[in-house]
């Protein structure tokens, strides 16, 4: 009979599973220590049955919460029916998805991806074709300008144009054509809109930056800027859009309408990776077959799930309760901001969606993400001293301020 050492006896179904994790995965992610075994709405219970407060949503994946009934209903009557055919063929959920998704875009023409990098890459790739076919640029010479702090996704091309070292380091030789210009800043922006520019590539309020509002009429000054000098204005609304922010896209916010919208993650209500790319067809009718695609993109399980979302976000509901549940988060939030003495610094956000800046005496953001993790509360830590909330849209009045006294507590200890 073989006997267990000591430390490994008295280790914890936690520490086993991440220990395994950590011997067999690469380190690409530095997540808390928890292990999460099951999930219901905007709440999960580890594997040794404690239960935690979901402030993350999955990076907004997670709008409608863990196990939405209406979300894991249409998986699985799909999942008897048929769940890939490839782009080889036409499948019968695919027509439907399309038409809805544009329709809610106020578009007409979809190209559906799996995840939210994909959907930029093609999105660079469909405004750099746009730009040598209709717009008359040289080949080879086209330009995105793009936001310094953005993020877009991991791929090669992607980083080349991110401003985090971290992200960036060591993955070179870069992809050229971007040029980077400060976020908000639209005089910047407009100087660097050349005859080489193609596209200008934002995200209409910065998720990893910290949730990073840009100034009012921003927005609406990018569109102007883009309109008059014949230049595509590409919203990546991947996680600021599909109601986390009190509206559809947060583009709405000002009144503006992109050329094109770059979804995903809520897209596929957290079961499946679906995500796309929505513009007019003079703009995405510039392919052809066999320039670009994807085996999985489209999908008949990603189309009946996304079709679902689309119902959902159909009714205003998940908008409103991001509105008035997210005026009862800031509100709390601007209390722990005070008047420069309180434990936060600064306060971001719109919506159920919130960047906040701890004051650096109370520790970084990974330790009070850790200390947070052991009152049960789940979120996750950007740039050092920001911590960014984002619970599911489903949560409760109760569960929200539950996790808003626990903040709280935490950062006044």
């Amino acid at each position: 009979m073989t006997t267990l050492s000591g430390a490994a006896a008295r280790a914890t179904a936690t520490d086993r599973e991440i220990a395994a994790a950590e011997a067999h995965s690469a380190h690409n992610y530095h997540p808390l220590p928890v292990v999460v075994a099951s999930a219901e709405g905007a709440w999960v219970t580890d594997v040794e049955g404690r239960r935690y407060l979901d402030m993350l949503a999955g990076y907004s994946a997670l709008n409608f919460g863990h196990g939405n009934p209406r979300l894991i209903a249409a998986a699985k009557a799909q999942l008897d029916r048929v769940t890939l055919t490839s782009r080889a063929f036409h499948h019968d959920r695919f027509a439907r998805f399309c038409t809805e998704l544009a329709e809610l875009c106020g578009m007409e023409t979809v190209l559906p991806m799996n995840t939210g990098a994909e959907a930029v890459e093609t999105a660079v790739k469909t405004a750099r074709k746009w730009g040598y076919q209709v717009k008359g640029v040289p080949d080879g010479k086209a330009k995105i300008v793009v936001a310094a702090g953005n993020f877009h996704g991991r791929t090669t091309t992607i980083v080349s144009f991110s401003t985090d070292p971290e992200a960036r380091a060591d993955f070179g030789p870069y992809t050229p054509g971007f040029t980077v210009v400060p976020y908000g800043d639209l005089a910047a922006l407009e100087a660097a809109v050349d005859e080489f520019t193609v596209a200008v590539l934002l995200e209409p309020i910065q998720g990893e930056a910290g949730v990073l509002v840009p100034p009012d009429g921003y927005l609406a000054g990018v569109r102007r800027v883009t309109a008059e000098r014949g230049v595509l204005f590409v919203a990546d609304e991947i996680q600021s859009g599909l109601g986390r922010t009190g509206t559809t896209f947060a583009c709405e916010h000002e009144g503006v309408v992109p050329d094109m919208y770059v979804l995903g993650k809520a897209l596929g209500g957290g079961v499946v990776p679906v995500s796309a790319v929505v513009s007019s067809r003079a703009v995405l009718g510039v392919f052809r077959p066999g320039e670009h695609g994807s085996t999985f993109g489209g999908n008949p399980l990603a189309c009946a799930v996304g079709l679902e979302v689309l119902a959902m976000l159909r009714t205003g509901e998940y908008q409103e309760r991001a509105t008035t549940l997210g005026a009862r988060l800031h509100a709390e939030l601007r209390e722990l901001l005070g008047d420069g003495t309180g434990p936060l610094t600064a306060v971001r956000g719109r919506g159920l969606w919130a960047g906040i800046d701890v004051a650096p005496s109370l520790g970084t953001g990974r330790a009070l993400s850790e200390r947070l993790l052991t009152r049960g509360l789940l979120v996750k830590d950007t740039h050092g001293s920001t911590l960014r909330l984002a619970p599911p849209l489903v949560i409760t009045e109760e569960d929200l301020d539950w996790g808003l006294a626990r903040l709280r507590s935490v950062l006044s200890s």
